[in-house]
């Protein structure tokens, strides 16, 4: 993390406004990171948490347009330049769970948000403490059963396994609730999510929007399962493309003369429907099979047979150890302490009370970020350190 220049480090300390009107009075924690020619302020009050950017090359301060979930005020905060393209903010005095951030400067979502914008552009990101089980996205023509499929998942391990639950502007149907069946939406606030990068996918269906948001395939993480999203191929093709990292399955009937015979069975749709059905199923077919989006194909002749394949494809029949994840966990962190980075490693000597000597270190392994704004980042290890130990004896991991 380079220094502030030496103008900045003295309104900091003075409390004088900046040339741009930007007043720094009010503020009770500032930090200033420098990567190449823009300097990037960071000042929390008890109120909110605000960036601004210096750009030494022009002479100029920017107000970037900010993207992500925003952390809540804090008593204050250190920061900690990444790999160029992003800040750990580390937050002092928060929850547990609540304490580690992210301010991405230059990551691709970043820079792809740039592009739309037209100006400058950071986001935020929650850290999260350790791994969960990649998503899965199921995919397959009406009437080849992943409904059930899923529905079978969903039954024998409810703990493991959670549904991610779609956005519409559509009007809730006779007894449709809010965030269970979907969640409701006007359709101005959708539009401006999807423009700012906040879907993995979207669809216009007769006049009306649909689309899976990464917040609700986070939130089912954040629960400690495994989430599941049932998508047709465009859908698909739009998360494979996304930083989303997921296990893409591709179920196919045995024949499309089986396939017919199942959408008729139904007895529930018109002739010419049935037709449509089909004739979209036959183009979807095709592009599961050869467009390279699917990691996997499994063909639903008999539902059992297909049902204990789905398993063992995700571990779950024995041959694979299945582990269920629990929520994320936060870290203990006081608010007196300090902050240093040795390569992917970000050191916190936590302060002691008063009277007392400190001797435990925590030890931030940022070697493994996976994710990102517009959702979390995870793949955070924790481990403290006993300094008053020697080797190994003296370190334990928190996740």
């Amino acid at each position: 993390m380079g220094e502030a220049p030496a103008f900045i480090v003295d309104n900091l300390q003075s409390g004088n406004g900046f040339s741009n009107g930007f007043s720094l009075k009010s503020r009770d924690c500032e930090t200033t990171t420098v990567i190449g020619d823009k300097t990037y302020v960071i000042a929390g009050s008890d109120e909110s948490i605000g960036v601004k950017i210096y750009d030494r090359s022009t002479g100029n301060w920017l107000i970037p347009a900010v993207r992500g979930i925003e952390p809540r005020p804090c008593k204050g905060h250190s920061a900690v330049l990444l790999n160029e393209d992003r800040i750990l903010v580390i937050k002092k005095g928060s929850s547990s769970d609540d304490c580690l951030w992210f301010l991405e400067v230059d990551t691709p979502y970043v820079r792809e948000q740039k592009k739309v914008v037209g100006a400058e552009v950071v986001a935020w990101s929650k850290g999260v403490i350790g791994n969960v089980e990649k998503p899965v996205v199921i995919t397959g023509p009406s009437g080849v059963g992943k409904g059930t499929l899923i529905s079978m998942l969903m039954k024998e391990f409810p703990s493991m396994f959670g549904f991610s639950v779609s956005h519409t502007t559509r009007a809730p149907r006779a007894m449709e609730k809010d965030g269970v069946h979907y969640h409701f939406t006007e359709r101005s606030v959708m539009e401006k999510a999807i423009k700012d990068g906040k879907f993995l996918e979207f669809a216009s269906v007769h006049g009306n929007l649909y689309g899976t948001s990464v917040e609700a395939v986070e939130a089912v993480a954040d629960a400690g399962k495994r989430c599941i999203l049932d998508i047709d191929v465009q859908g698909a093709r739009s998360v494979r493309a996304s930083p989303l990292d997921a296990i893409f399955i591709f179920i196919c009937p045995p024949s499309m003369e089986e396939l017919e015979e199942r959408l008729r069975a139904r007895g529930t749709e018109a002739e010419d429907q049935i037709l449509k059905r089909l004739r979209n199923a036959k183009e979807e077919i095709e592009q599961g099979k050869s467009s390279g989006i699917f990691d996997h194909i499994l063909y639903n002749d008999k539902l059992e047979e297909c049902y204990e394949n789905l398993k063992k494809l995700l571990g779950l029949d024995g041959s694979i150890a299945a582990t269920h994840q629990t929520s994320p966990n936060g870290i203990d962190l006081p608010a007196d302490h300090s902050v240093s980075k040795a390569d992917n490693k970000v050191i916190i000597k936590c302060g002691a009370a008063e009277g007392k000597t400190s001797k435990n270190l925590m030890v931030l392994d940022v070697s493994s970020l996976k994710g990102g704004a517009p959702g979390r980042t995870r793949g955070l290890q924790v481990y403290t350190v006993d300094s008053f130990s020697d080797g190994l004896n003296g370190v334990n991991k928190l996740s």
